[in-house]
């Protein structure tokens, strides 16, 4: 995979702010839905590609769905994919939709073995048709599956199925070990992290009327937590290719925060990859 480096993911409201930091943003993560409308969207992805590397980056693959693959959708963000030659492709480890109602949210699945393999074949069939490496990422939980396999067994029992990549979400580790009481280094250590291609940095929010129950809001800087489990991750690769920061709202105040989680990201990586070899 090519190193990439620090990136965004690119929201309109973001436009001017990014083309002028053209140089210091290395890459940009577009929402692949918002593209599949037909060739005139494809061409505001063909202006960005002129400037940065375009990671399509989906939210209805569905490949923990019990029903058929919708190849239509598949070939859809192939589409988007090759308008911006893109190096992968990514979406969740969920499921969006059954038996053709759309949840209009990412749903974990049960936690088995069986369930797994499922999805680890449907992800194959994504990957295959699409003709680029596709990433799954782990999505952020508010309840915890049954199962005889932990969130990381899940993630890891999938991976082995399949020669997908992980697109791995340190703020949603954060939110589902505060949330499920879990230790975010213990569930990093069960996680293939040989597998890490992209990683996603954001901030979260405690929710107003749960105490103590973290939400995954992206309308805020990047945590203290989150950077302490980017910097223990590098420790162990850093070669990682490609590391991120998600906002999706509170713009108006963004543009400082969002400089500043830029800024310590490249920083880091910087610091890690002259470091040597992963231990």
């Amino acid at each position: 995979m090519p190193r990439l480096g620090t990136g965004l993911g690119y929201r309109s409201e973001l436009h001017d702010y990014i083309m002028a930091g053209r140089g210091t943003i290395e890459w940009l993560e577009v929402v692949t839905d918002n593209y599949l409308a037909g060739d005139e969207r494809l061409d505001e992805l063909r202006a960005l590609r002129e400037d940065f590397t375009v990671i399509p980056h989906g939210l209805e693959m569905s490949v923990g769905s019990e029903g058929p693959l919708d190849l239509e959708y598949v070939d859809a963000v192939a589409r988007v994919a090759d308008a911006v030659d893109a190096p992968w492709f990514s979406d969740h480890l969920c499921f969006t939709r059954e038996a053709g109602i759309d949840l209009g949210n990412l749903v974990p699945t049960v936690q088995t073995l069986a369930k797994a393999r499922a999805i680890a074949a449907r992800a194959q069939r994504v990957q295959d048709r699409v003709g680029r490496p596709f990433l799954l990422e782990n999505i952020a939980t508010y309840l915890d599956m049954p199962g005889e396999l932990s969130q990381p067994e899940m993630i890891r029992a999938v991976l082995d199925h399949c020669d997908c990549g992980l697109l791995l979400d340190l703020n949603n580790v954060v939110v589902n070990c505060v949330n499920h009481g879990l230790d975010p280094y213990a569930y990093l250590a069960r996680l293939p992290l040989d597998r890490v291609v992209q990683v996603h940095l954001a901030g979260n929010t405690e929710n107003a009327y749960v105490a103590g129950l973290l939400i995954d809001s992206h309308d805020a800087p990047v945590g203290e937590r989150v950077f302490a489990l980017l910097e223990w991750l590098l420790r162990r690769r850093p070669d990682l290719p490609a590391v991120m920061i998600e906002r999706d709202s509170a713009f108006a105040l963004s543009v400082p925060e969002i400089d500043e989680d830029l800024s310590r990201t490249r920083h880091l990586m910087a610091r890690y990859a002259s470091a040597g070899e992963p231990r």
